[in-house]
């Protein structure tokens, strides 16, 4: 999403090494950090070769730090957070930019789904691996293009470790690695039991959380010839809504009025009239435009039904504003969750069998089930969105929802008019996602001669079904209000919505329903060996291959196929690729302070593309305490189902509309108001291209003492993108209302913007990593400090021959959640531990966002006055854990996240969250509460 580092000066290695402790120990854990604590440099022989298996090679290794900059995270760092899931987790490391997606956006495309996005080059660039294999994708893809893993399946109390390799594509796992690989690494060889249980709640008493996990384990694999264990998690969460949040400043209301935010510039409160009273108002009492007598230069005006002051929240309304203004509510906070309710039970087993030498049978079986529910506003009767024949328009022209001349509730009798209502008596939209994921795998590894081979089948795959309540039926709303005749009834709004039956509700909104499949086949086989002993160590080879098949489909909710279902877009697809790889790589410690690796991949795509990408890496360790490393690497991707198969997609986003903004200059017309994005596949697309870069520095100068530094870069070309809505909107690619300012034609409201999946000319993201890792023993006890710091340097985008940068503003809000490009993300943590207990913090920091489309470019939001909302300011909050382990077996633990109450910063322009920043979550939120226990048995 979204930097300088002080080098030494090369000298004596004891006064150096001092020099470096003094600085840690006195400050320097706050201004920069580093990777992956660095081991000893030491090798041993080839043929006393250690097998220690790191993520981003497949040949054996004596010490952990590569050449690839690859940040490893423990248990111990993921249990001090108080995160319950993997998800949570992950989405709190500075790597993770835009793109990424929460559980907690529960109206978007991907809905109970949680995905990563490193370098915020996007969830799909991502590759997610468990125990170095690739899972099945979620079956819904986000934005409702990009496929993804979904992490939220993993049983967090399987997970041994993770590892992030950073450096970009990876021609080990995946050509289509362009931003990293996120591998997570489950227990192995495990004996024994654990047994656990939590419960968490937020101060204010909701969000409760109450999970359980069993793990047990027996066999061992030397002893015995055999092990298996298995790992039950189950939990439910309770949602929040943003009513349990109003009084909490700008996070409980969309009416940010307080704060200096014009009622027509708050994208969440509802009922306000726009531009003079000629668009807008969809409030719970409704209003119609009065068409009598329009010209050019006296457009309809919209003219209220009365009931406002009974159904809405907001007080002080009088007829004479509300005539004004329009009937003002609060639609968000009656209605939408902050975070949605789940329920989920996750499995993992993992059994293995000893055989002859070295040689190991073994197969893993995951389930996972999860049931999540997320409410939001209720639906309006108007609006425009897209299907396979093109955009509707609810609004205005042929297809305008109107009131028939003889409906009970027109308020001028004899005229069909336009009608604006928010549907409150049909009450909230309700999307209830059940997510089904399994995956089977079975292999054998061993050695056969000087070789060592690893080979295995693998079969994942996920099934979801969507259903939604509370949508309207636009053919059916159509009848009910436009004709009195209607064979489903009239439908009485406003202050007669109680005159209707429960018929009527179950003929203007039935339930509707999709239902999205993937699936992973794949069989994989590598072999390594050392070829040679060099003077730094072993010359170490592996050599694999991979096929694999992919299916990817989504059946379209019922009715949106035929655009009759108002405000929800069309999205579907149905699509298979088989893919064909093959690589080689070697290890040459041709010093022993000199390693150079290389690998070439070649995968070869079913529809025809193929191509070889290398990845070359150096690390040179002049001395035992300090080495320099670098990588190269190329990437590739072909279009997937989404982008380039059978179907599309309608979507909402935000936008600015410059012939509006040109025409009437007001706060209204050039803030980014809610526009639907109509995009089309596009079956010319070619694949996505990338080359990456790193350089980077570790220092190791005592054994308690680690810092890293790596300098980045990923270039992408050819970038698969939904088209720039801000050229399409320039290009008049657009579908406008009939609310004309000053009646010139052609600057009526935005209701759609048709794109298509483009192959954008190039982005550029860089930027440089640090992690700084130091341990005191001080006294009885021992306090552990670490520090991750990720600082964009930049993120340009290239289309069309002009070049935008994100870096440090609100951009780009054409993918998910419109969360920005901060600079900065800083992760320090600190543990104390002393005998039986240990206690620790972390701080976690985001840098503000200049609310901006682009550096460089248009303010995003405006006060009542007319000046811009600048920015969104940087955020900072305390999460702290403990421990207290009673006795061998026994542990009781305690956090408190967001230990200081920060409030997430106002947010006037996100679209994934009501006036906060999905970055900002925990300040949305508030403190929260867990407690748990663990008890270890034999």
């Amino acid at each position: 999403m979204k930097h300088p580092i002080q080098r030494p000066t090369l000298g004596r290695r004891n006064n150096l090494a001092h020099s470096v402790s003094v600085a840690l120990t006195s400050g320097l854990l706050l201004l920069s950090g580093a990777l992956a604590s660095s081991t000893a440099m030491a090798q041993d022989q080839a043929t006393n070769l250690d097998r220690i298996t790191v993520t981003g090679s497949n040949i054996p290794r004596t010490n952990t730090e590569t050449p690839s900059p690859v940040q490893v995270v423990t248990r111990q760092e993921i249990d001090r957070t108080g995160k319950t899931t993997v998800a949570e987790y992950l989405q709190t490391l500075t790597a993770d930019g835009a793109g990424s997606i929460p559980k907690t956006f529960g109206n978007g495309f991907a809905g109970g789904g949680a995905g990563i996005s490193l370098r915020g080059l996007g969830a799909g660039s991502t590759l997610v691996l468990l125990n170095g294999r690739r899972m099945a994708t979620y079956g819904l893809a986000d934005d409702g293009q990009k496929v993804f893993t979904d992490l939220s399946t993993i049983p967090l109390d399987a997970v041994e470790r993770v590892e992030v390799l950073k450096d970009g594509a990876s021609a080990i796992y995946g050509s289509d690695a362009i931003a990293g690989v996120v591998n997570i690494i489950l227990r192995s060889d495990f004996e024994g039991g654990i047994l656990r249980g939590s419960y968490g709640m937020s101060e204010d008493g909701d969000g409760d959380a109450k999970k359980a996990t069993l793990t047990i384990g027996t066999g061992n694999l030397v002893e015995d010839g055999w092990n298996a264990f298995m790992s039950l998690d189950v939990g439910k969460t309770d949602a929040i809504k943003i009513s349990d949040r109003k009084n909490r400043k700008w996070i409980g209301t969309g009416d940010l009025r307080r704060w200096g935010i014009s009622a027509q510039d708050s994208q969440f409160i509802g009922g306000a009239y726009l531009n003079g009273g000629t668009s807008g108002g969809a409030g719970p009492n409704g209003s119609v435009f009065d068409d009598r007598n329009v010209t050019d230069d006296n457009p309809a005006f919209l003219v209220p039904l009365p009931g406002c002051q009974g159904l809405t929240t907001i007080p002080g309304q009088t007829d004479a504003s509300i005539a004004e203004d329009g009937c003002l509510w609060n639609p968000a906070q009656l209605y939408r969750d902050l975070s949605p309710k789940e329920e989920y039970v996750n499995v993992f087993g993992r059994a293995s069998f000893a055989f002859g030498e070295g040689g190991e049978i073994y197969t893993e079986i995951g389930y996972s089930k999860k049931e999540t529910t997320f409410s939001n506003t209720p639906s309006g009767v108007s609006g425009s969105w897209g299907y396979p024949g093109g955009p509707r328009n609810a609004s205005s022209g042929d297809g305008a929802v109107v009131l028939s001349p003889t409906h009970p509730d027109n308020p001028i009798p004899g005229q069909e008019s336009r009608l604006r209502y928010s549907a409150w008596d049909v009450g909230p939209r309700v999307t209830n996602n059940t997510n089904e994921f399994n995956r089977f795998l079975v292999g054998v590894k061993g050695n056969w001669g000087e070789w060592s081979y690893d080979t295995a089948y693998l079969h994942s795959g996920t099934d979801l079904t969507n259903v939604r309540t509370g949508f309207l039926r636009y053919s059916a709303v159509q009848c009910a209000l436009g004709d009195p005749n209607c064979a489903g009834g009239v439908w009485r709004i406003g202050d007669d919505a109680g005159l209707n039956s429960q018929a009527l509700y179950d003929y203007i909104s039935p339930t509707i329903s999709a239902r999205a499949k993937s699936s992973l086949d794949m069989f994989d086989f590598t072999v390594s060996r050392s070829l040679a002993d060099l003077q730094g160590g072993p010359l170490g080879l592996a050599l694999g291959t991979e096929w694999r098949k992919t299916s990817n489909s989504l059946t379209p909710q019922t009715y949106t196929d035929q655009g009759d279902i108002i405000g929800l877009g069309y999205s579907a697809y149905d699509g298979t690729q088989n893919v064909y790889a093959g690589y080689v790589e070697l290890s040459a410690p041709v010093l022993e302070q000199l390693e150079l690796t290389g690998a070439v991949r070649y995968d070869k795509y079913e529809s025809g593309e193929g191509k070889a990408t290398p990845k070359l890496g150096v690390k040179w360790t002049p001395v035992d305490w300090i080495a320099l490393r670098a990588t190269y690497a190329e990437g590739f991707r072909a279009p997937n189902p989404a982008e380039n198969g059978d179907g599309g997609l309608a979507a909402f986003s935000t936008a600015r509309d410059p012939v509006r903004c040109a025409a009437d200059p007001t706060t209204t017309n050039c803030g980014a108001r809610p526009v639907a994005i109509i995009t089309s596949p596009n079956p010319d697309l070619k694949p996505e291209e990338s080359k990456s870069y790193s350089v980077g520095l570790v220092l190791q100068p005592t054994s308690s003492t680690s810092l890293t530094v790596d300098a980045w870069q990923i270039k992408r070309t050819n970038e698969i993108a939904q088209g720039s809505t801000a050229q399409a909107i320039a290009d008049g690619a657009v579908l406008r209302d009939i609310d004309l300012i000053n009646g010139v034609p052609g600057t009526g409201s935005i209701l759609a913007v048709n794109t298509a999946y483009v192959n954008a000319n190039s982005s550029r993201v860089r930027g440089i990593d640090t992690d700084i890792r130091q341990t005191f023993d001080i006294g009885p006890g021992q306090l552990e400090m670490d520090l991750q710091w990720s600082h964009v340097l930049k993120f340009e985008r290239t289309e069309g021959g002009e070049t935008v940068d994100y870096v440090g503003t609100h951009g780009n809000c054409d993918v998910t959640n419109c969360i920005g490009t901060p600079e900065d993300r800083v992760n320090f943590g600190t543990t104390w531990k002393q005998n039986n207990w240990s206690v620790s913090g972390v701080v976690n920091y985001v840098s503000s966002l200049e609310n901006k489309d682009r550096r460089g470019g248009d303010y995003l939001a405006f006060y009542w006055d007319g000046t811009p909302v600048e920015k969104i300011s940087s955020f900072t909050t305390f999460d702290l854990s403990g421990r207290w382990n009673i006795t061998d077996a026994f542990e009781l633990n305690a956090s408190v996240q967001n230990v200081f109450d920060r409030i997430a910063p106002l947010d006037p322009t996100t679209y994934g969250g009501v006036n906060y920043n999905p970055l900002h979550f925990s300040g949305a939120i508030g403190r929260y509460f867990a407690v748990g226990a663990k008890y270890t048995f034999n």
